[in-house]
């Protein structure tokens, strides 16, 4: 019976970890890449639209293999639990990450241009004007 609890308690302590270096990920990304002068509620609105056009630009037949590529990389990078700096670093720890998706995302805009993103957006208006800003508008 202690055996079973023990095991319960480290089940629940990996899954605080897990949800803390997750939660630290999102801050750090949104800290490391949020324009001046822009709140930081408003880039954490945009993130599930940026969802969406990644998943829309996979998913598209037009948009070349290339770009595709680099996008479920990123997928696979942001998902991947090896990381050149590790998580559990403090803001450190997601910087590669967003690196990686902010460069990965100006190679999409520069390979499809700005219209091609935009035709795609499903968010707001001023959401794409966000994205725009931090990946540049070509």
């Amino acid at each position: 019976m202690l055996l079973i609890t023990l095991v319960e308690i480290i089940d629940v302590l990996v899954n605080v970890l897990v949800m803390l270096i997750i939660v630290q990920f999102v801050i750090g990304l949104l800290f490391a890449f949020r324009p001046r002068g822009v709140p930081l509620g408003e880039v954490v609105r945009v993130i599930p639209d940026v969802v969406r056009l990644v998943r829309a630009l996979i998913g598209d037949p037009v948009v070349p293999l290339p770009v595709k590529v680099a996008l479920v990389s990123l997928m696979v990078w942001l998902l991947s639990p090896i990381d050149l700096i590790p998580e559990f670093i403090p803001v450190l720890g997601p910087v590669d990450d967003a690196v990686m998706a902010v460069l990965v995302l100006r190679y999409v805009r520069r390979r499809l241009g700005i219209e091609a993103l935009q035709s795609r957006w499903a968010g707001t208006p001023q959401g794409f004007a966000l994205l725009t800003r931090i990946i540049g508008s070509g």
